[in-house]
């Protein structure tokens, strides 16, 4: 089976408010010369990324399909192919992993070194990228909105970000918590970006995604670290959402508790710090990646942030570990309504909740061959995803349509309270679908859809799509 861009459940880079609002499109890319040329000669942290016998890093060709993680087609040191997706994953990857050794002393997402396996062109027409709790995937996008995720360098660095938190913080991907997971993914996104186009704070543009989106589509990138709420303003995508500032926290249901909307909070106290940090040390410490980003990341590694740490707790966890800059870091949290209290960190540095077993498949989940045709109406609502555009849908099954008899059939032999209680715990950036089958409704993450329940909403969200 194949899933396209308003029909895949997975953790995703493109948030839901934006896979629904759209049909989507996404396109930014950081120049990519200049990412060759900061690669160009070799790193000197790349000899210690290592796992015997292992290189640091494999790209895969999924060849279109959602089987992973695809074929091995190139690894750590072996030269370009000729693929764009596949060249463009590994310069990014080498550029993240240089960035976690070089600028903090890190030697991979688990500090010791663990090689990463990376899935391109997976799916068809997929717009999301996502980390599984195994590997970085990224899908082509969907021609129309989206470019290939593998595009913006920044989309590399986010998702290996994920694999980061999971195993330091731990940070749960709901409510705050999760939006702090997705802060921490943009902070290194940022960091990352600024790097490699040797950019002072003052001098970045805080664009997430810059370049996803596809010519035609009225949007400047996919958020807006400094300015949440202005990346893009388009007829298919809507207005960005995000808030900037506590006074306009956002309490909803999608999307994990709005883990991609409430994240532009936080975004804009990374940006002010950093720009604060910049003016006052106009040396290299200035620079986003170690100043700001070295005061981020030491509190999400040095045991003061735990999987249910809300924003109040990591503003009090980055004031322990500024140093100098603390009054900067205040001024920051300060700035976007956030009040420091410092909080036990239950549970830090748990390999996070991320991970979880697949859902059972031919169980009760799934009816029997012989079941009645079902009668009555099928809603699908995606939210979450990298782009967070969200998609919505219903169908009436007395359509004419050629392809409803196909649905019906899969109307009556789905149960979705059965996959919805049975399903593994949220990953970052997959896609969230709220249903309702004829009355019966439930919320599943991508990561637990049975084949009978991804073709179901594939078809709803084809059929009728608004």
């Amino acid at each position: 089976m194949t899933l396209g861009p308003a029909r895949d459940p997975r953790h995703c880079f493109v948030p839901p408010y934006l896979q629904r609002a759209l049909g989507y499109d996404a396109t930014l890319a950081v120049d990519e010369a200049l990412r060759a040329a900061r690669l160009a000669g070799p790193s000197p942290a790349a000899a210690l990324i290592t796992t015997p016998g292992l290189p640091a890093w494999t790209v895969h060709d999924a060849g279109s399909t959602t089987t992973l993680p695809g074929r091995p087609v190139r690894s750590a040191g072996a030269p370009a192919v000729g693929d764009a997706a596949v060249d463009e994953a590994a310069t990014g990857i080498a550029a993240s992993l240089a960035l976690l050794a070089e600028a903090w002393g890190r030697y991979s997402y688990d500090g010791a070194g663990a090689p990463v396996s990376l899935t391109v062109h997976y799916g068809r027409d997929y717009a999301n990228a996502f980390w599984d709790g195994t590997q970085l995937v990224f899908g082509d996008g969907d021609g129309v909105v989206f470019d290939r995720f593998t595009k913006p360098v920044d989309v590399l660095g986010h998702e290996l970000a994920h694999a980061l938190t999971e195993h330091t913080a731990g940070l749960v991907y709901a409510d705050q918590p999760g939006a702090l997971n997705e802060h921490v993914s943009d902070v290194v996104a940022a960091c990352l970006k600024q790097r490699l186009l040797d950019q002072r704070p003052d001098q970045g543009d805080w664009l997430v995604g810059e370049g996803l989106f596809l010519p035609g589509v009225q949007a400047r990138g996919l958020r807006d670290m400094a300015r949440p709420g202005s990346a893009y303003d388009d007829p298919r995508l809507g207005r960005d959402p995000q808030p900037g500032h506590m006074d306009d926290f956002i309490v909803t249901t999608d999307d994990h508790g709005g883990v991609h909307l409430n994240s532009g909070i936080p975004n804009r106290a990374f940006h002010l710090a950093a720009l604060a940090i910049g003016a006052a040390d106009p040396g290299p410490r200035g620079t986003t990646w170690a100043g700001a980003g070295q005061v981020w990341y030491d509190a999400l590694t040095g045991g003061l942030v735990g999987p249910r740490t809300d924003f109040a707790g990591f503003a009090a966890a980055t004031l322990a570990t500024a140093g100098q800059h603390a009054e900067a870091v205040a001024a920051a949290w300060d700035a976007v309504g956030v009040e420091p209290r410092a909080v036990a960190p239950t549970g830090a540095g748990a390999q996070g909740t991320s991970g979880g077993t697949e859902p059972d498949e031919g169980g009760p989940a799934e009816g029997g061959p012989g079941a009645p045709p079902a009668t009555g109406v099928v809603r699908v609502r995606r939210t979450g995803g990298f782009v967070g555009v969200p998609a919505e849908a219903d169908v009436d099954l007395a359509s004419d349509d050629p392809r409803v008899p196909e649905l019906r059939g899969l109307a009556a032999r789905v149960d979705v309270t059965a996959v919805a209680a049975h399903q593994p715990a949220p990953q970052p950036d997959r896609f969230v679908y709220d249903l309702d089958v004829c009355g019966e409704s439930a919320q599943v993450g991508e990561q637990a859809l049975t084949p009978d329940l991804a073709r179901l909403v594939e078809l709803v969200l084809d059929l009728g799509h608004r």
